[in-house]
């Protein structure tokens, strides 16, 4: 082979390395894009967060044997009872209208209405129907209804866990109450809690069976 032609085959092999590493350019820059362009491991968190938040709502069910006696739809429900004020809530429920009648005679309406992350047990109509009559004359003092009443709330959310746990809960009448839990009945002062886990703007609703009286 004469020098022209030894010439000839080193200029084809600098221009075949030329283009294997052009390729090989075009291939990594490609890798490199497609790597950039797939949604980062984070991506997933949103989805992650969804089944959280769902669970958290089915952990919030309302529960009792009389939760059907609340209207599904419209005044009262518990959607409408979520938007608004406890005591506004109250007035709206069917099986708690006595209890707002009570708060109003009183003139609690503004400053429950007002309060922020507060548990209310909230004695139903039948409740008040079934008290004896000294209870009933006792109530008639307005001193003494504004006492019983705000025996039945606690300062801040009380949840099912911590009912379960039995300890007292101090009531802004400033006694305590004693929650516990007999088998799948919650209750608090031996009153069983007939709905419960109700949530209003400001507010977890307990509805229970018996009105609380605070020891004297």
């Amino acid at each position: 082979m004469d020098r022209s032609d030894t010439r000839q085959v080193s200029a084809h092999r600098v221009i075949a390395a030329s283009v294997i590493a052009g390729a090989l350019a075009v291939t990594t820059a490609a890798c490199g894009s497609s790597a950039s362009s797939s949604p980062p491991a984070a991506a997933a968190s949103p989805s992650h967060h969804a089944m959280a938040s769902h669970h958290a709502m089915a952990q919030a069910a309302v529960f009792g044997s009389d939760c059907g006696m609340v209207p599904t739809t419209g005044m009262g429900s518990f959607h409408t009872m979520s938007m608004d004020p406890v005591a506004t809530a109250a007035a709206h429920n069917p099986l708690l209208t006595t209890l707002a009648k009570d708060i109003k005679a009183t003139g609690l309406t503004a400053d429950l209405n007002s309060m922020h992350a507060v548990t209310i047990f909230a004695p139903a109509n039948d409740a008040f129907a079934k008290l004896p009559v000294a209870a009933m004359t006792m109530m008639h003092s307005r001193a003494e209804l504004t006492k019983i009443l705000r025996y039945h709330v606690v300062n801040g959310t009380v949840t099912t866990a911590q009912l379960a746990t039995g300890k007292p809960l101090t009531t802004l009448e400033g006694s305590t109450i004693k929650p516990s839990k007999m088998g799948a009945v919650y209750e608090v002062n031996n009153a069983a809690i007939i709905c419960g886990n109700i949530h209003t703007a400001n507010a977890t609703v307990y509805i229970i069976n018996k009105v609380l009286t605070p020891m004297h």
